[in-house]
């Protein structure tokens, strides 16, 4: 897992900040200016890789100082890095990553580390979020809210917050900015990574790679991984469409979703990162298929994952 990181700028005074190779906890950012501030959209996971990215930006928000921020969702790697946002500007979300983000706080997050002695889990927890520090982060939540949709200025800029979740989270949005064919994708998209369908259904999903489909955005940021085209939709789509028919025909087969995890042959996406990823999404499918099925806790996900990968 790198922690390499670059500015890469899009044109039309559009940035996008990519972590590495996009695993687990290395989310992207994103920068639109406009006459003289900027909006961030997505602060990333903790302090030191937040205090990264404000210095790299360093030379853009010198001149457009930003004035407002976006979270994608509720995710602490798209958030954390809230703490370092000046106190004075509004941070949006939805009102569902809002409530995600007040339950998976970083003291939370940090609380995994402990939740098995395994090795497979010890190894797990130091390829992914072993690697970050939650320490220092405090807790910031978003200050705006909304659902659907929201419409914002950026200086004489317009932009587009919509709502496309609930999918990978409760309460996924997208950022659109029209004038510049640009999408800022959250983790709708992880490009050259493994979609975790944390919430569903995955047709949403699915609807949501269409929805961004329609404003034929000549540039793609997704949540994670480098920045694409169209082609990463398509990628998305068929991934979640193929793990969502594969598991359906082992329901029906009477297969436990454990099982069934390990029996899927995820051959055509095995070189994407973090295929472990396939436990979570299969038992995704399994509560979509069984109206009343208990959902694991996030710590027992966690664990299938880490006993997946030590199998694979």
């Amino acid at each position: 897992m790198s922690f390499d990181a670059d500015v890469h700028e899009l044109g039309d005074g559009l940035f996008a900040y990519v972590q590495g190779d996009g695993g687990w906890g290395l989310s992207n950012a994103g920068l639109v200016t406009a006459d003289g501030v900027s909006m961030l959209i997505d602060t990333l996971f903790d302090l030191r890789c937040a205090r990264r990215m404000f210095d790299a930006l360093a030379t853009v928000t010198a001149d457009h100082p930003i004035d407002a921020a976006v979270n994608t969702h509720g995710n602490g790697d798209h958030c954390f890095g809230n703490a370092l946002l000046p106190k004075s500007i509004p941070v949006y979300a939805t009102a569902a990553a809002d409530a995600e983000l007040r339950l998976a706080t970083p003291a939370v997050v940090a609380g995994l580390e402990n939740i098995d002695d395994s090795p497979e889990w010890r190894a797990f927890w130091s390829r992914t979020f072993g690697r970050f520090d939650f320490s220092e982060v405090e807790l910031r939540p978003p200050t705006e809210t909304f659902t659907g949709q929201l419409d914002l200025k950026i200086g004489d800029r317009e932009v587009t917050l919509i709502e496309v979740g609930p999918a990978h989270t409760a309460g996924d949005a997208i950022l659109v900015v029209p004038d510049a064919e640009v999408t800022f994708t959250g983790d709708i998209l992880f490009s050259g990574g493994t979609p975790i369908v944390w919430h569903g259904p995955v047709q949403n999903w699915l609807d949501a790679c269409d929805r961004i489909e329609r404003f034929a955005p000549r540039v793609l940021v997704p949540g994670h991984g480098q920045i694409c085209g169209s082609g990463g939709l398509e990628d998305t789509r068929r991934y979640l469409s193929y793990v969502r028919d594969q598991a359906q025909a082992r329901f029906l087969d009477g297969m436990s979703a454990i099982d069934a995890a390990d029996d899927i042959d995820i051959g055509d996406f095995r070189d994407w990162g973090d295929p472990e990823r396939i436990v979570v999404n299969v038992e995704t499918v399994y509560r979509e298929l069984e109206p009343g099925r208990s959902a694991p806790s996030p710590p027992e996900l966690f664990l299938r994952m880490a006993r997946w990968a030590a199998r694979h």
